[in-house]
């Protein structure tokens, strides 16, 4: 049985060792890993923020359906989204509200329909994180039923 110098031994053991290999496969692998994670917080910032916009307009349509003149239905369904966007903590750079309030003249006995459509156009920074640049337009489109035997105004 032939010895392997120990000299000899000790280069082989260096060439096919694994030390190190686990730092690299880290630093391979947790930057998309970190990215994926952002990206996927990103989204759900996105989508929660989409439901409160549809909550606003949800609000706002069914706020306009219970008034009997298209005027206080319009005045009432802008301080519901108002509202609704400020107690859901959404801060909107721009905001419109358009209220379609033809379901009040339709005669008592027929059943009316009021739409509201909500539009808020929110800074990614405050959506994702401090210091991302520019800002999404979110809109929302809510339908309320009016009530087919109450009494309407002019």
């Amino acid at each position: 049985m032939r010895r392997i110098p120990m000299k000899v031994a000790g280069v082989l053991r260096r060439r096919g060792g694994d030390e190190g290999s686990v730092a690299i496969e880290a630093a391979i692998v947790i930057p998309p890993l970190i990215m994926f994670v952002c990206l996927a917080l990103a989204g759900g910032r996105l989508v929660t923020s989409g439901a409160k916009i549809d909550a606003a307009a949800e609000d706002a349509a069914r706020e306009a359906s219970i008034h009997r003149t298209a005027a206080s239905a319009r005045a009432a369904a802008q301080a519901a989204a108002a509202e609704s966007l400020n107690d859901q903590g959404i801060a909107c750079t721009s905001s419109s509200v358009t209220i379609d309030t033809s379901g009040l003249s339709v005669p008592v006995g027929q059943v009316g329909t009021v739409t509201v459509t909500v539009t808020c156009t929110v800074n990614l920074s405050d959506l994702l994180l401090p210091g991302v640049p520019g800002s999404k337009s979110l809109t929302s489109t809510a339908t309320s039923v009016v009530d087919q035997y109450r009494m309407r105004g002019a």
